[in-house]
């Protein structure tokens, strides 16, 4: 039995790392404590207990992780330290034992949070560990979050069954799962009824939806398309095998989905995507770039790769090079790979040095910049609607167009989370959005 007194008057601090699926879980468990009584601290206010939600796809993203915990434990001298996410999931010895952690909470524990809070006493030798082994991963949580600018993100679906050789996400997250559609639904009108106008769909591999329900991506991207008051969704990460041809052609006609994807290619070479346990090849991701700019020619496509994976050798480095050069797409996420305990990849020959890593990862930093730039420049002169975000500093907002180009105005309190027709003018000075003429 949970003695709820010990929540009364009680200040707590979130801090998120990683991805957009993490920013929605930290806020289900903020709004969990906040039903328990313990409000989020304002700029100036030390924490009575600050929570950490974790990242482990890199080891830099480790390294982060620890930097930032000792760093929070100074800010909030006293604070009871909880810290959850993949890297307390995947290491949690290693986690308790960094000073100032109290209790480390694994994947299947963490939006059960008030179930581990016995009390706010800090810990003399280590954090307690509450958490499961990677095979007793099974609830799924529903989450949502809002962001700063107007964008809120929908948990659809967790863990993975792919096991890459490089990634140790399924270890972390464990097995594909995901809510219902109507469960899905039922949060979607609940962002709409409190002025919400954008929903990014989430989830570690959410083209497997449905693998827990029976139910499929494409009818939850249609029960989703009929939900009023959403004025757009994107969809986020979704591996090239898994995004149909028939969800493509939906999304071509659908009345919210933006024409905007983002689709992971990790390798544009067969070898290593073979090395990599990847479940296509170079020929299938071209089609499914192919249809896509069929249906939408003016879509945005941003694709994931990885540099200097074990076995890439220069000649397949270059060939992958040179396949993703003809792919019009519009802009490149390029991660340099990162060597993770426990993973297949490791037994692969031919381990590449971080200077070439390094060399390749900034060619394909550039080949990204002169898409992105050629896509902007594309669009210059057309009409399109655009949802405007908060200013953060001075006279100037932002938003985005729904092919996800980001645009520049005068800041007009107005306008903040509405949707305005626009002529896409010129790139603003530093080159990094388009300027705007607002008709309507």
């Amino acid at each position: 039995m949970i003695d709820n007194t010990v929540f009364e008057n009680k200040l707590a601090a979130y801090y998120t790392l990683g991805c957009k699926l993490n920013f929605a879980e930290t806020s289900t468990i903020g709004k969990t404590l906040a039903a328990q009584g313990i409000r989020k601290v304002r700029n100036g206010e030390k924490a009575d207990i600050c929570v950490i939600n974790t990242c482990s796809v890199t080891e830099l993203a480790d390294k982060k992780c620890r930097q930032a915990i000792r760093r929070i434990s100074k800010q909030h001298p006293g604070a009871y330290m909880v810290v959850t996410g993949c890297y307390a999931q995947l290491k949690p010895e290693e986690v308790a034992s960094i000073e100032g952690v109290d209790l480390v909470l694994g994947a299947e524990q963490k939006l059960d949070i008030v179930s581990y809070l016995n009390d706010f006493k800090k810990k003399n030798e280590g954090g307690a560990i509450v958490a499961s082994k990677t095979k007793d991963i099974k609830t799924f949580s529903p989450s949502c979050s809002a962001d700063d600018r107007t964008r809120h993100f929908l948990k659809v679906q967790d863990g993975c069954d792919y096991f890459c050789t490089y990634c140790t996400i399924p270890f972390a997250r464990g097995r594909s799962r995901n809510g219902s559609i109507a469960s899905i639904v039922k949060q979607a009108e609940e962002v709409a009824s409190k002025g919400g106008k954008e929903i990014v769909l989430t989830g570690v591999n959410i083209g497997d939806f449905g693998r827990t329900t029976g139910e499929t991506f494409l009818d939850l991207i249609k029960a989703l398309d009929e939900v009023e008051g959403i004025v757009r969704y994107r969809i986020s990460s979704i591996e090239p095998n898994l995004i149909t041809d028939e969800a493509i052609h939906f999304v071509a006609q659908s009345k919210r989905f933006a024409p905007h994807f983002h689709i992971p290619l990790q390798s544009g070479n067969d070898e290593v995507l073979r090395l990599m346990k990847r479940k296509y090849d170079t020929s299938l991701f071209r089609h499914k770039v192919s249809k896509i700019k069929e249906l939408l020619p003016n879509a945005f496509i941003g694709v994931d790769v990885i540099v200097g994976t074990r076995g890439e050798t220069d000649e397949l480095f270059e060939d992958a090079r040179v396949f993703i050069e003809g792919l019009d797409i519009s802009q490149l996420h390029v991660f340099s790979y990162s060597e993770r305990p426990g993973t297949q990849a490791l037994k692969i020959d031919h381990s590449v040095d971080p200077k070439i890593k390094h060399t390749r990862s900034q060619q394909l930093l550039d080949l990204s910049e002169r898409k992105l730039h050629a896509f902007y420049e594309a669009n210059i002169g057309k009409e399109q609607v655009v949802l405007f975000e908060e200013a953060k500093h001075g006279d100037v907002m932002h938003g985005f167009t729904a092919n996800y180009i980001k645009v520049e105005a005068p800041y007009r309190k107005e306008l903040v989370n509405e949707t305005r027709r626009v002529l896409l003018h010129d790139f603003n000075e530093d080159k990094t959005a388009l300027t705007v003429i607002i008709i309507e």
